[in-house]
């Protein structure tokens, strides 16, 4: 782990996988739902290979505590039940997603079904969420020529990342699928349905 100052009252926490962030993330909110170890830390935001914490009123000694952290694996079932999202398997990419896995289309829903997806961290658009959890052997490229326009509620892969996109925006990800679940919704509490460490199955629309 490497600590870096990131500005006034900012610190900077870089690992070298997905995982790590996971694990990082999930033990800087326990401890901090604790008591005040992490010294008044407002915000706590994972992405990719990073978590940034603000709010930090001394940086420099944060780091040299949480260097000395042993943070534990954060296993696949570790919190609360996952969130249930219905798709329909009807995107423009399923025909070619399957056969890069070497499957008929009509097993791409089970597939994707049985893998517990992890919010790794929010982007790109409001409501926006990067899920991990799929197999290496799963991975897929990039489209060579992003859409300039994916519908919204589009289930999409992409290298190590499922996402469901939350409003029309341009994409460069695989899509194989579609929902009608709201993705981000200001009048609702909390706004985001995807926030970091939240769990998320897809289900076939209509299976039981």
């Amino acid at each position: 782990m490497r600590a870096l100052e990131a500005g006034a009252g900012a610190l900077l926490l870089e690992v070298d996988s997905a995982e790590e962030v996971a694990a990082l993330h999930a033990e800087l909110l326990r401890r901090r739902d604790a008591g005040d170890e992490l010294g008044g830390v407002r915000e706590i935001v994972p992405a990719a290979r990073t978590v940034l914490l603000d709010g930090v009123r001394e940086p420099r000694a944060l780091a040299a505590r949480i260097a000395r952290w042993r943070v534990p694996p954060l296993a696949p079932a570790d919190g609360p039940p996952p969130v249930t999202v219905a798709v329909r398997y009807d995107g423009p990419d399923l025909a070619e997603v399957a056969a890069l896995w070497e499957v008929s289309p009509e097993e791409v829903p089970g597939i994707v079904g049985a893998v517990t997806f992890r919010v790794a961290f929010c982007g790109f658009a409001p409501g926006f969420g990067y899920l991990t959890g799929l197999p290496a052997r799963l991975r897929l490229p990039r489209r060579a020529t992003p859409r300039t326009a994916v519908p919204a509620g589009s289930l999409a892969l992409a290298g190590e990342y499922a996402g469901v996109y939350p409003r029309s925006s341009p994409g460069g990800w695989q899509l194989i699928g579609s929902t009608d679940a709201v993705l981000w919704d200001p009048a609702r509490e909390p706004a985001a349905l995807f926030a970091p460490g939240v769990r998320v199955r897809f289900a076939e629309e209509g299976s039981a």
